[in-house]
C-alpha cells in the first residue's frame, strides 16, 4: 500500500539519525545498502543520500509481507514506516521497528555495488551509480555545501553573481585549446581560397566553448564593481593526468579599484572561508575522508583556515630554490614557469605553509597581465598550499589601452579581434583584479581524493564523455 505523507512526511535518514530525533512514528524512504536476514528478523540498512550513515530498519517476521522482505536486494528502494526507537546497538543512537515495508524498485542480483571494497576506477565506469557508495556521496555532498559556501562568501561582500557565456569567440588564455562548436558539415564545409569559411556558421565566426568567463567578467567589473562567476568551463588538452579535465567549473571575481594586494587579501580569505565552512558545515563527511582517504586531512584544512598568507615575488622565489642545495627534476632558472614540484617545495621547506607568489616573467603570463615598471615582469600572483601546490591564478589587469594593445600584438593577438575589451579600457577604464579558482581542484585538496575524475559527477577526459 502507498503510505500518505500528509499524515506522516517523510524523515530524512540525517534527521532520524541525528542527537534531536524523538521517539515515534516514522517514515523513512531510500536504499537498501545491506541486507540480513533470518527466519524470525531482518535488517536492513537504508541510505537515503542525506547523510554518510544508514538507519537500520528492524523487519519482525510477524508482519503479512515478511517472505517478501526476506528477498529484498541490495540496491532496492524502499519505503519503510515504524516507529523510532533508541537503538540497542552499538554505533547507532536510534533504530526503526518497521511496521509496513513497501518495496519502490526492486535490484537484480547483478547490481554492482556489493557490500565489498570497489576500486575508483572500476566506480568510474559506473558513474551513474557510484555517487550510492558511501565514499562518492560523502564527496557530492561536500561538493554541493562547498557550491552554496562560494555563493555565500561572495554575496555576503556585495558581489554580483554574473553568467558568463558558455559560447565565445574569445581565447581568454590564448592557448588555442578550445572545444570548436559548429554547424558545418565536417565532409564537405564551405571554403574561401581553401580554408573554413567560417562566416557560414551559425554565428558568422569561429566560436568554440569558454576557456574562462574572465573577459567577459571584466565588462561587469566596470559597472557593478565587484562581480564573480562560477560556471563551467572547458579545455581541449589531450592530458590524461590525474589533474586534467575537459569540462571543469571555475570560481573567478573580478574588482574594479583593486591591485594586487588586494586581490591576494581577497583570494586568502576566501581559501580561509571555504576551509572554516568545510570544518563546521561538513564534519562527518570530513572526517570520513580523514579516515579513509587522507590521514591528517583535518588537521591540514584547519592549519589553512588559521593560516598567514607569506608573500614572495617570483625572482625570490627562484633564488631560494637555486640555493636550497635540493636537486629537482626541472632545473629552476629565471623565466621557466615553476613545476609543481617547485611549488610544493617552497610551500613545505621553505615557508611552512600558504604562499603567494608575484609578479612572474611576462613571457610566461597572459596577455591581459598589468606590466610591472620593470618592462619584465607582470603584476601576476598564484597561491600556493602545501600537498598540491598552485592553488589559485589571478592577476592585476593591464587597463592601459596602449599597454594592452602592445601586449596583445606581441602574443600574436590581433586586436579588433577584441575590440569589446580594448573598448573597457577607452571609455572610463580603472585599476581591477581579479582570480581563478579552479572547483575540482580545491575539492580534491579539502577531500583528500587524489583524481580529478572523483570530484566531479559526471567527468569528461580524453577518450571518454561517458553518461
Amino acid at each position: 500500500m502507498d503510505f500518505d505523507e500528509s499524515l506522516l512526511p517523510r524523515t530524512r535518514v540525517r534527521d532520524a539519525l541525528s542527537s534531536h530525533a524523538r521517539p515515534g512514528a516514522c517514515l523513512v524512504k531510500g536504499w537498501v545498502r545491506t541486507v540480513r536476514a533470518g527466519k524470525n528478523v531482518a535488517f536492513l540498512a537504508v541510505n537515503d543520500g542525506s547523510c554518510l550513515d544508514s538507519l537500520q530498519a528492524v523487519v519482525d517476521s510477524s508482519l503479512q509481507n515478511y517472505p517478501e522482505i526476506r528477498k529484498v536486494a541490495t540496491g532496492a528502494c524502499v519505503a519503510v514506516r515504524g516507529e523510532l526507537v533508541p537503538s540497542p546497538a552499538k554505533g547507532q543512537a536510534m533504530e526503526l521497528q518497521v511496521q509496513q515495508l513497501e518495496i519502490l524498485g526492486e535490484a537484480d542480483p547483478q547490481y554492482p555495488l556489493q557490500k565489498k571494497r570497489h576500486s575508483f576506477e572500476y566506480l568510474r565506469s559506473i558513474a551513474h551509480l557510484r555517487v550510492r557508495s558511501n565514499t562518492f556521496g560523502a564527496v557530492f555532498r561536500m561538493r554541493s555545501a562547498l557550491s552554496f559556501a562560494v555563493h555565500q562568501f561572495f554575496r555576503d561582500r556585495g558581489f554580483l553573481y554574473v553568467h558568463t557565456p558558455i559560447i565565445t569567440a574569445n581565447d581568454c588564455e590564448g592557448a588555442g585549446e578550445m572545444f570548436r562548436v559548429t554547424i558545418l558539415d565536417p565532409r564537405n564545409p564551405p571554403l574561401n581560397d581553401g580554408m573554413i569559411d567560417w562566416s557560414q556558421d551559425f554565428f558568422g565566426e569561429r566560436t568554440g566553448l569558454t576557456v574562462s568567463g574572465q573577459l567577459q567578467g571584466e565588462a561587469f567589473a566596470t559597472a557593478f564593481s565587484d562581480i564573480y562567476t562560477f560556471g563551467p568551463t572547458f579545455r581541449a588538452e589531450n592530458s590524461n593526468t590525474s589533474r586534467h579535465a575537459a569540462e571543469f567549473w571555475m570560481i573567478e571575481p573580478e574588482m574594479a579599484f583593486a591591485d594586487l594586494s588586494e586581490n591576494c587579501r581577497v583570494a586568502a580569505d576566501f581559501l580561509r572561508y571555504l576551509c572554516r565552512f568545510a570544518l563546521e558545515e561538513c564534519a562527518d563527511d570530513l572526517k570520513f575522508f580523514d579516515t579513509r582517504i587522507e590521514k591528517g586531512l583535518i588537521d591540514k584544512l584547519e592549519n589553512l583556515a588559521d593560516a598567514e598568507f607569506v608573500t614572495l615575488s617570483y625572482t625570490d622565489a627562484v633564488k631560494e630554490l637555486q640555493n636550497c642545495g635540493e636537486h629537482f627534476q626541472f632545473p629552476v632558472e629565471w623565466g621557466c614557469d615553476l613545476q609543481s614540484e617547485h611549488e610544493r617545495f617552497l610551500t613545505e621547506k621553505i615557508v611552512g605553509g600558504p604562499l603567494f607568489v608575484t609578479d612572474y616573467p611576462q613571457q610566461i603570463k597572459a596577455f591581459y597581465m598589468r606590466s610591472n615598471d620593470d618592462g619584465k615582469t607582470v603584476a601576476a600572483m598564484d597561491c600556493l598550499v602545501p600537498r598540491v601546490g598552485e592553488i589559485i591564478g589571478g592577476s592585476q589587469r593591464e587597463e592601459r589601452h596602449d599597454v594592452l594593445v602592445k601586449r596583445m600584438i606581441e602574443a600574436g593577438i590581433a586586436p579588433e579581434s577584441l575590440g569589446w575589451f580594448l573598448d573597457l579600457r577607452r571609455w572610463g577604464s580603472c585599476p581591477h583584479a581579479g582570480f581563478g579558482l579552479g572547483f575540482e581542484r580545491f575539492l580534491m585538496y579539502v577531500t583528500g581524493m587524489s583524481n580529478i575524475r572523483d570530484v566531479i559527477p559526471f567527468p569528461r577526459t580524453t577518450g571518454n564523455a561517458a553518461f
